[in-house]
């Protein structure tokens, strides 16, 4: 008998969460929070990706065809990625203030997985046939967030060089990828349902660069620092326009990518605060940090209502006569894909 299906977009769970433990060290720097809720956030999301991670190797390795299928998924498989890149931000920002030597190595372990899997989904987008209107803002993921967070977390292991290699890779893939991303949403219809919170991936790339140029040159607010934000204050803005179209959606795990995507650009903002200190700035952060934290807390708790009524994961029903291939209907979340 066959696994339960796990979606690859589950690991956006643990990557979210790691999101938002990064917002909260990010103000205990600042002296305005205690360390051990972030500390204990990254903890979390730990155990949440060994979780998902043993549920998608019971599933691989009760269907040999699940990986090579989802690797090769046009809409799915950039969020294989996660796999390998939410380790790796673990490493940087929860094992390496505590055991640097471990954290370095496993930071370098995961960054080679990341570099070698975008590296795979780069080739394969050249090698096989892409329809346009499967392109959707995770196709970021393996390359534009992979190499903008291993460029952060190789400077917050003392690797400047590596992080400077890996800003790069990041960046121009964020300004190849962005332009036919964007030209995507502009000109064609958005993209279904299941598939529209990845829209919000959009206010990502800027914010992670920020992050990527704090974490490497010391965390000053400086001209490249501004640049930055000038497109990420523009793409966070025009989300407000897709407020109606989110609000029709039911909760479904794709709803998860919201989360590191607003906790990168709350933390990017809890350091233009305390970089720049203006009067009442530990109101805002604290604004801010309540605002991040309402948003991934409530998506969690909505997760875990789904968890208690086994409606997470997709339902498996019988394949019809004839047909000796495996299929599934959506769970009542509403999650498709």
């Amino acid at each position: 008998m066959a696994a339960p299906r796990v979606p690859l977009n589950f690991f956006g769970m643990p990557f979210g969460l790691a999101g938002l433990g990064g917002t909260w060290l990010a103000v205990a720097d600042g002296g305005l929070a205690p360390r051990v809720v972030g500390d204990a956030l990254l903890v979390l999301s730990a155990l949440v990706w060994l979780a998902v991670l043993a549920g998608y190797v019971r599933h691989v390795v009760t269907d040999r065809s699940a990986l090579a299928h989802d690797l090769l998924d046009p809409v799915a498989g950039p969020f294989a990625s996660l796999a390998v890149i939410t380790p790796m931000l673990l490493a940087a920002e929860g094992l390496y203030p505590y055991a640097p030597g471990v954290g370095r190595v496993l930071l370098d372990v995961f960054l080679v997985l990341t570099v070698l899997l975008g590296a795979w989904f780069t080739g394969q987008w050249i090698y096989g046939p892409m329809d346009l209107d499967k392109f959707h803002p995770g196709y970021f993921l393996p390359t534009v967030a992979g190499g903008l967070i291993a460029s952060a977390g190789a400077a917050e292991v003392g690797q400047q060089r590596l992080a400077e290699v890996m800003l790069g890779l990041g960046v121009v893939c964020w300004m190849v990828l962005g332009s036919i991303i964007l030209g995507r949403m502009l000109f064609r219809p958005l993209p279904p349902g299941p598939v529209l919170p990845t829209v919000a991936i959009e206010v990502a790339p800027a914010a992670v660069a920020s992050l990527a140029w704090f974490a490497l040159y010391g965390g000053r607010v400086d001209a490249v620092a501004a640049f930055l934000a000038g497109y990420g204050l523009l793409m966070a803005l025009a989300q407000i326009r897709l407020l109606p179209a989110y609000l029709r959606l039911p909760f479904m795990p794709s709803t998860w990518s919201f989360t590191f995507s607003w906790a990168a650009v709350a933390t990017v903002g809890i350091h233009w605060l305390d970089d720049g200190r203006p009067s009442g700035y530990a109101v805002y952060e604290y604004l801010v940090l309540a605002a991040i934290t309402a948003l991934v807390g409530g998506i969690a708790i909505r997760t875990l209502m789904a968890v208690g009524r086994r409606q997470l994961l997709p339902v498996p029903v019988p394949a019809p006569a004839g047909r000796v291939e495996p299929a599934s209907v959506p769970a009542r979340s509403g999650w498709r894909r």
